[in-house]
């Protein structure tokens, strides 16, 4: 129990840590990377009026034909892709990434990589 609770103040703090440098505005919301075991999600987050204005997820109905599991770094490259064409629709070219309290490696970076790719500047 002592384990979990000190692991669980270590996220809180990395996730701190990376948020009081990252801040979203209108015209450069933030790029929130929310990772699970079985799930993987993105959100861009405009923190002055606190609004999600586009969001994408694994476990969205209509994503469920692309991506069979959505652990792995081939549906975080789906979502990445997703979240880019959604942010392109509502105008956003610009963001902050924000990947909370995960390393900037595997899934998180396939993301990134499948944002930038597919036309989103961070």
């Amino acid at each position: 129990m002592e384990h979990s609770k000190a692991v669980g103040k270590q996220r809180q703090r990395r996730t701190y840590r990376v948020r009081k440098r990252v801040r979203g505005t209108p015209e450069r919301p933030r790029l929130c990377v929310t990772r699970t075991l079985r799930n993987i999600s993105a959100q861009l987050i405009d923190d002055i009026s606190g609004v999600t204005l586009v969001s994408a997820s694994t476990s969205d109905k209509s994503l469920t034909k692309q991506v069979k599991y959505g652990g792995n770094c081939s549906a975080a490259e789906v979502i990445g892709k997703v979240i880019a064409e959604r942010a392109t629709a509502k105008g956003v070219a610009d963001v902050c990434f924000d990947r909370g309290s995960c390393k900037y490696h595997g899934r998180v970076a396939a993301l990134a990589n499948a944002a930038r790719a597919a036309g989103l500047q961070f």
